[in-house]
């Protein structure tokens, strides 16, 4: 289970929600996932699109930039499971939680 503060929970699903296409999917891992966190424990997400293809560098940057300039009092750090080395992917596998499940890409007229 995520521990976060649900008011800093409902933060982070709004800054997802403003700034993150809604097909992307996003986990969290690491300390606040897998329960040997401390406070001044960072938040880590990784972003998975549907395709499990690279994210726009804009698209990332901004999110980034808008965690940044929350009013969230952790540091969140944010990852693109497709530039992540693979074999860091077993990683985040082992121990998850999905913050937001994303949607199916939308489909394009033929």
């Amino acid at each position: 289970m995520l521990d976060l503060n649900p008011r800093y929970v409902a933060m982070l699903h709004d800054l997802i929600a403003r700034h993150l296409p809604a097909e992307v999917a996003v986990w969290a891992y690491g300390s606040r996932v897998n329960g040997n966190h401390h406070e001044g424990s960072d938040l880590d997400l990784v972003l998975r699109t549907p395709g499990l293809q690279a994210l726009p560098a804009g698209v990332i940057s901004r999110f980034r930039e808008a965690l940044t300039d929350s009013n969230l009092p952790i540091f969140v750090d944010t990852h693109d499971w497709a530039t992540l080395p693979e074999s860091f992917h077993p990683r985040i596998l082992a121990r998850y939680e999905v913050v937001r499940p994303g949607a199916p890409a939308p489909a394009v007229p033929a």
